[in-house]
């Protein structure tokens, strides 16, 4: 019998809880992937805050492959929701260590689900990232996550044009909230 998989990026911040909640109670095997474990899910794979960006997404590479066994071994959803928030502008002293933070849980993380999407997203299945509101405009008072998150809209647009890489027929969505909590 045919059991749907999903995986969350981001499977034990505050969305994450809840999407893995979510998708466990419509029947799905769920995969979380980041710092620390999800209870909830079935599997886990957890995030070396001290990799650079390439280590990461072998390891995170290599975990979600070792996870996925069987004749069911493609995902029906990856849904992106690691991330944070930083503020500060140009004359903020931490604006560099602030984008260097955003950049590593928005920007990292989304593209790692893309690369997780290319490899082992289903045919029609679906890839999630998250993008954010204020930064469709100008944001100089949070500098840092403007740029991520403008980033990782382009990258979601980027993905959704014929010849991204990704499955016949995959679905590719960003949410674009004004604040989460």
């Amino acid at each position: 019998f045919f059991i749907m998989k999903a995986l969350i990026y981001g499977g034990q911040g505050a969305l994450g809880r809840q999407c893995v909640s979510f998708f466990k109670s419509k029947g799905y095997w769920v995969c979380s992937v980041d710092l620390s474990a999800n209870d909830k899910a079935d599997a886990n794979v957890i995030v070396a805050p001290c990799d650079n960006w390439n280590e990461q997404s072998a390891a995170v590479q290599s975990g979600v492959t070792s996870n996925l066994t069987g004749d069911n071994s493609k995902l029906d959803a990856i849904i992106c929701v690691a991330g944070g928030w930083a503020g500060g502008n140009a004359a903020d002293k931490d604006m560099i260590k602030n984008a260097d933070m955003m950049w590593k849980q928005s920007v990292w993380t989304s593209a790692i689900s893309a690369r997780l999407a290319a490899n082992h997203l289903t045919n029609n299945g679906c890839l999630v990232l998250t993008g954010a509101d204020p930064a469709l405009k100008g944001t100089p008072g949070m500098m840092g996550y403007g740029m991520a998150k403008a980033a990782v809209m382009q990258l979601t647009k980027s993905l959704a044009t014929g010849n991204s890489g990704l499955p016949e027929g995959a679905c590719v969505a960003a949410i674009v909230p004004v604040t989460l909590d």
